[in-house]
């Protein structure tokens, strides 16, 4: 039997969009990165109506009319509090779902039908992104469309619709600031600044559980050479988690050989499949990781997630991973299976949607993989080549 960190976590996925294309890395093939904010940046705060991205309020006021310009550069306006709402991606259903607010949403993402009661909203996906026909027959007064939604934002705009994009969430406070405007969007404002009071109090449990061990060298593989490395929501949980990630030196997600895998010799492994398969294939196996069995299960749903119970859910499962392998040493506990169904009956490292595994990324899961604009050539053939491969994960 494997030793393991199999710590069981609930729901959570998402699709995915490239976005731009960083420069080749010694040792590494092309990086897909994420164009995203800056890190640590606050939201826009003014009088309402004014410009700038984030929402535009006045001391707390949550009311109506709103304006708010988005990550598009879109002044978008309400004239009243939404009453149907439609999310294209799984990290903005969450949110509201975090916020209370779920009784006015109309229209999710399959990948969000993780939800308690999700199943009952229309179903708005495409077999790629989402259909424009089924978004506009929900009829909302508000669409929300997270990052790795870019190419979508634009058909729905052409429909008449409303429709709010947000930008790259690649740490917790994007996500924290993502939270707020939502909440402000949908006239929650209080109900989201308790929600980012929990997650920023998880953040500080899980950082004050981990200050005394030793960090072990983690590594997120997420099949086919591509793993989790810089300016990514997934780097940021490892690091609250108490990992240090061995592809810090790289940006976003690339695809690197295994012969940099071998020298980055990871101790610990983040694995979405409780089987942890991918421990046996090389390099994999031929690192300490691989050697020691040592690998800790995480929910794919909230791994991949930037939104606030991601953060909440994932930082817990491996901060407390990380105290137990530092307490066991090579002895470890078998825990209860983590990869819940993403509601599409796929299970294990969340696929594409297409029933495929593999330890794949976030998707629309996270936001991170793309950028806030269609891909372009290069990197079209480079997503069509990770779709083939079943590589492409559910994001927010």
């Amino acid at each position: 039997m494997r030793n393991s960190f199999a710590i069981a976590m609930a729901v959570l996925v998402t699709t995915a969009l490239i976005g731009g294309v960083a420069g080749t890395v010694a040792g590494a093939q092309p990086t897909i990165s994420t164009d995203g904010p800056t890190a640590g940046a606050q939201p826009a705060v003014g009088a309402a109506g004014a410009t700038g991205t984030g929402p535009a309020q006045t001391d707390g006021a949550c009311g109506f009319p709103f304006n708010a310009t988005d990550a598009t550069g879109e002044t978008v306006t309400l004239e009243e509090r939404p009453e149907r709402i439609t999310t294209i991606n799984p990290s903005a259903a969450q949110t509201l779902w975090e916020l209370g607010e779920q009784d006015r949403v109309v229209g999710v993402s399959q990948f969000a039908f993780y939800l308690d009661g999700a199943e009952e909203r229309a179903n708005v996906s495409a077999e790629f992104g989402a259909s424009v026909e089924r978004v506009v027959d929900t009829e909302p007064d508000l669409v929300l469309a997270p990052n790795s939604s870019a190419a979508d934002v634009e058909p729905l705009r052409e429909q008449g619709l409303t429709v709010y994009h947000f930008p790259a969430a690649t740490d917790v406070e994007d996500i924290a600031e993502k939270t707020e405007t939502i909440g402000r969007l949908v006239g929650a404002c209080d109900a989201a600044a308790e929600t980012n009071e929990e997650m920023y109090d998880a953040v500080d449990d899980a950082e004050e559980r981990t200050a005394d061990v030793d960090r072990p060298a983690a590594l997120y593989p997420l099949g086919g050479g591509y793993v989790a490395a810089n300016n990514t929501f997934i780097d940021a949980i490892m690091n609250i988690g108490g990992a240090d990630n061995v592809a810090a030196d790289y940006e976003g997600y690339p695809q690197l050989s295994d012969e940099v895998i071998l020298e980055s010799n990871p101790e610990l492994l983040l694995v979405t499949d409780s089987e942890a398969a991918i421990l046996e294939q090389e390099p994999y196996a031929s690192t300490t990781a691989g050697a020691e069995d040592s690998y800790v299960v995480m929910n794919v749903n909230y791994l991949n997630q930037p939104a606030p119970r991601s953060v909440i859910e994932s930082t817990t499962t491996l901060s407390n991973a990380v105290v137990e392998l530092q307490g066991e040493g090579s002895e470890s506990t078998d825990g209860a299976d983590g990869n819940a169904s993403d509601g599409d009956g796929s299970d294990g490292n969340a696929s594409d949607g297409d029933g495929s595994d593999g330890n794949a990324s976030d998707g629309d899961g996270n936001d991170e993989n793309t950028g806030d604009s269609a891909p372009g050539f290069g990197v079209v053939a480079a997503a069509l080549a990770l779709l083939a491969t079943g590589l492409l994960a559910r994001r927010d």
